[in-house]
């Protein structure tokens, strides 16, 4: 299957309406990168916190492969 290509233009749309948060799972052994949109907020809310991950935290799990990234819908 061949990669859409997406505008720069409707890129920036749709970051428009995302809503992300960023942090380490409750044992603090992955990265978690939730992503939704913005009218999906009150989700955010429901599911398990995230723990703060200064930047040498970010760049240490990128580097080892230890990235979860979960759409919330």
């Amino acid at each position: 299957m061949k990669p859409m290509e997406i505008s720069e233009e409707a890129l920036l749309e749709l970051g428009r309406h995302l809503v992300w948060r960023i942090g380490k799972d409750e044992r603090g052994e992955v990265l978690v990168v939730r992503v939704g949109l913005a009218s999906r907020t009150p989700k955010f809310a429901q599911l398990p916190r995230l723990a703060p991950a200064s930047d040498a935290e970010i760049e240490a799990f990128v580097k080892a492969g230890k990235v979860k990234v979960e759409w919330v819908e």
